[in-house]
């Protein structure tokens, strides 16, 4: 860790310096504008806080104009519908109205408004100067010189380290893609794709033949939906461009489902991961509660939407088995009907065109439409057990305003490394690493994960590790705690 701490000291010092000359520039140029509007209307000089007093929130940005400078205070009233600024390196940036045209969804960014969102800007754009573009008509200024650049009393320190870290990674090409690993990656999932219509080529649909496909079809689902994940994340090409075109093919085309449903829902995750109304994955729709927190709330207002203490018992019945064949099918179909996304529907119809006319001729249309179903309840089990098993027993809470790397090492943990864990989970058994890092290549996990540790340990951050065994049983052992606890709220207070 003491490559990483130098560097992290150096860039600690870089910002310091950067921000000097900055804070220097800002009172300069904020001075000679307050000079000049003296002079030419005999007016007081107005101070920063009495810019924004008075008059809408347009008049005091248009008044300030891209100079402004501002506090953390006046950002963070920003923060409503129709009212956002987020902070980036320090630039203040009014995305009020650009929020409805973000390629990534507008609720990744509303997650952010008001707040510092540079790391998770860092996050999930791989070509910044592009995207700085886009910003450069939204700046409305910078924090000022005597601000800090963190918000909520982050840890600098901390902060600059992870990203001295990040820039090692970068350097030392961790963020570069090893193209035979995702080539026969892919090729294993068609492989599997093909096997079942050889099957029943030579060996016809009896019962056993139809079983063994019903397996190898939702092993082959479940593949591709790790590898959709790596070109939703832009984690394979330099060009993202081409991740867009194949994160639609793999999930349109092999798996019929929608990317920006996907994008939309799945950023918003990672942004805020086990956050209460910023992380879709925990909103349980009244199902399910959650964490310590909303099982007492839920008691104290005397909610019961369901036995609660009883849901680590139903959540077999109607969590692994449902989530896939019935919830995300419905609101996939919706969501792409409603957007009018007709691109994402093409791909999700050419799924059906190719798979009924592979299977109809073996089992007609409501065999292979039974056959479907069967697979996704196996790819379901598959898909919850994996993902929740790094996040559903971590914190889970409402929005505290941590750092990058603590938010997500309170909400992440990793699974024991493996051939077959990392086969099994695509690599998610690697979720700290992927949660930091969501653009590293997933072979390159393992690589960073011993650094992430070192820099976790230098801090007091817990980095936890279990196996994969043991992460299933925290699942269940977390439902009923908080079952355990929502009915004692409900009962006792």
């Amino acid at each position: 860790m003491s490559a990483s701490s130098d560097k992290g000291g150096s860039a600690l010092v870089r910002e310091s310096s950067e921000d000097t000359h900055s804070s220097e520039r800002l009172e300069c140029r904020y001075s000679i504008n307050q000079q000049k509007r003296h002079h030419c209307t005999g007016q007081r000089p107005l101070s920063a806080a009495g810019l924004m007093g008075g008059g809408t929130h347009q008049t005091s940005v248009e008044g300030r104009g891209a100079s402004g400078v501002y506090t953390w205070e006046e950002v963070q009233k920003h923060s409503q519908r129709g009212d956002q600024w987020v902070v980036i390196e320090r630039k203040v940036y009014n995305v009020s109205n650009w929020v409805k045209r973000h390629p990534g969804g507008h609720r990744v960014i509303t997650h952010y408004a008001g707040e510092d969102a540079s790391d998770a800007f860092m996050a999930f754009h791989p070509d910044q100067t592009f995207v700085r573009k886009f910003l450069k008509p939204l700046l409305v200024g910078e924090l000022a010189p005597s601000e800090p650049s963190q918000d909520h009393k982050k840890n600098a320190a901390l902060v600059n380290d992870f990203r001295a870290l990040r820039d090692q990674f970068k350097a030392e090409g961790l963020f570069r893609t090893s193209p035979l690993f995702f080539c026969l990656h892919l090729g294993h999932i068609l492989l599997l794709e093909a096997l079942p219509l050889a099957l029943l080529w030579y060996w016809g649909n009896g019962w056993i033949n139809t079983i063994l496909c019903i397996f190898i079809l939702a092993t082959a689902q479940s593949q591709a939906g790790w590898l959709q994940h790596d070109f939703g994340h832009l984690s394979v090409f330099k060009r993202s461009r081409w991740d867009h075109l194949l994160h639609k093919f793999v999930i349109g085309h092999l798996k019929g489902a929608s990317a920006h449903w996907w994008n939309h829902r799945h950023f918003q995750h990672h942004a805020k991961p086990n956050v209460f109304k910023k992380d879709p994955d925990i909103n349980m729709l009244n199902i399910l509660v959650l964490g310590n927190v909303q099982p007492v709330e839920y008691g104290i207002k005397k909610l019961k939407h369901l036995p609660y203490n009883h849901q680590h018992q139903y959540f077999f019945l109607i969590g692994p088995p449902l989530l896939i064949p019935v919830y995300f099918n419905i609101h996939i179909f919706q969501t792409m009907i409603q957007q009018r996304d007709w691109v994402d529907f093409a791909w999700y119809l050419s799924y059906y065109i190719r798979y009924l006319s592979c299977f109809v001729p073996f089992y007609g249309v409501f065999g292979s439409f039974a056959l479907l179903m069967c697979v996704r309840f196996i790819e379901s089990h598959w898909f919850v057990w994996v993902t929740q098993m790094n996040h559903l027993s971590m914190d889970v809470d409402y929005e505290k305003h941590d750092d990058w790397l603590s938010m997500q090492l309170k909400a992440t943990c990793n699974i024991e490394q493996s051939f077959f864990n990392d086969w099994f989970s695509g690599h998610l058994n690697f979720q700290i690493e992927h949660h930091l890092f969501p653009m590293m290549p997933r072979h390159n996990y393992i690589h960073a994960a011993p650094r992430v540790k070192e820099l976790c340990k230098k801090y007091g951050i817990h980095y936890e590790v279990k196996g994969l065994w043991e992460a299933w049983c925290d699942i269940i052992r977390s439902l009923r705690k908080s079952g355990e606890l929502w009915l004692d709220a409900y009962l006792h207070k």
